[in-house]
């Protein structure tokens, strides 16, 4: 059993008179009579609560417990609650938070109500290690997922730890769609491949017709493979160097101008409905020219893609204050509104068929919201049904380069 601090006080006396006594060569009756009131007053007040360490209300969420103890929990930024007896006699800030500063005092199983969390609380104690931990779904909303893990006091008590998992799992469900999604999409146009290999192999490979039929088939299944293997690539790269800034000034406007040029050479029926309108005088943004190309390709060849034929692609360069703004929009069949917030999720798509037949890979808007990220900007997609689709993405100008705007915003915008 351990002392409280009162009795080690009190052993203190005790040990100070009797070196006093046998330093002196004999005790004296008033000095015994004093270190004994002393010994047995500050024995007596222990486990009396002082008026300054008297337990706080039940509306404050805490026990009675020391208040540094309180306070060291408390910095805790995930929820911890310490259990005596069944009962929850401390919570922590974040604790309470989740749970409600009413759980203090209640049975630990009505603070927590999960089947498997009852049974692991009213366990039986004796082992001072955390014991493997239990997943809790649905506590605090419907979307939070909780590992809660127990461990058992000397004193008899149990400390409850709860442990917040939903970005975890949420960051895995992402990656096992993404590699079942990935498979999926390699594996439609391999199929297609071997297919036409063993034909070709048998006697349609020796019709002419058929059998340049077929070829271009292959061709155009095997592109389709290097392309989304090419942007699997870029998205790795890219976000392999997503924490690192770039430095260096990029001329936004000699950008656009040079992927117009590229565009218009490549032959692309489309090509001539490119519409840019340029602001003048524009400062450079800080960024990656490689990886600013590749957003502008995505994003205006999105744009040709599922705009309608004859209608005109715009690209809109502008000052916004301390950022440039740039804009694509197109008038096409747009995109209903419940799907503008997966847009830029991997290989998601509105309408699989179409964007598998004009050769989209499901991977350039996601593409785009990484390089924009990488950039510090900001990304905006807006749509109309039967209207057309409009992207912007704001970019921070180079702080050598900002013209009439103060220094302030343009470190906040950087």
């Amino acid at each position: 059993m351990g002392f409280g601090i009162r009795t080690l006080w009190a052993i203190v006396v005790i040990v100070v008179a009797a070196i006093v006594v046998f330093m002196t060569g004999g005790p004296a009756p008033a000095i015994i009579t004093l270190v004994g009131g002393i010994a047995a007053a500050l024995v007596a007040s222990e486990g009396v609560p002082q008026k300054d360490e008297e337990q706080a209300s039940p509306e404050d969420g805490r026990g009675p417990l020391s208040p540094l103890l309180e306070e060291a929990l408390d910095a805790i930024v995930e929820p911890v609650l310490l259990i005596e007896k069944g009962q929850v006699v401390l919570a922590n800030r974040s604790a309470r938070a989740l749970l409600g500063a009413h759980i203090v005092g209640e049975d630990a199983r009505i603070a927590i109500r999960h089947p498997a969390a009852a049974d692991r609380l009213l366990a039986k104690g004796g082992v001072t290690e955390p014991d493997q931990p239990i997943s809790l779904v649905g506590l605090g909303s419907l979307e939070q997922r909780w590992e809660m893990r127990v461990a058992d006091t000397t004193g008899g008590q149990r400390i409850v730890h709860l442990i917040d998992q939903t970005a975890h799992d949420a960051a895995e469900r992402m990656r096992v769609d993404f590699v079942a999604n990935a498979s999926h999409e390699l594996r439609t146009p391999l199929a297609s491949i071997l297919g036409f290999i063993e034909t070709l192999g048998d006697e349609a490979g020796d019709d002419p017709e058929i059998r340049a039929r077929f070829l271009k088939v292959m061709f155009d299944e095997a592109r389709r493979m290097q392309r989304l293997v090419e942007d699997l690539i870029s998205l790795s790269r890219i976000e392999a160097d997503k924490y690192r800034q770039p430095a260096q000034p990029v001329d936004l406007v000699d950008l656009v101008e040079d992927v117009h040029e590229e565009f218009l050479d490549s032959g692309s029926p489309r090509a001539a409905d490119i519409v840019c309108d340029l602001g003048q005088d524009l400062p450079p943004v800080v960024g990656d020219r490689a990886q600013l190309s590749q957003m502008l390709h995505n994003l205006i060849g999105n744009a040709m893609k599922y705009g309608r034929a004859d209608t005109p692609v715009r690209v809109t360069l502008e000052q916004d204050d301390a950022k440039l703004r740039l804009t694509v929009a197109d008038q096409g069949e747009g995109i209903a509104a419940n799907h503008l917030p997966r847009l830029t999720e991997r290989f998601y798509r509105v309408d699989s068929g179409r964007s598998r037949s004009i050769g989209g890979t499901g991977l350039g808007l996601a593409i785009v919201k990484h390089i924009v990220e990488r950039h510090r900007g900001r990304l905006e997609i807006a749509s109309e049904v039967g209207v057309g689709t409009t992207i912007s993405v704001r970019l921070p100008i180079a702080k050598t380069a900002a013209k009439g705007v103060s220094e302030e915003a343009v470190t906040k915008a950087q």
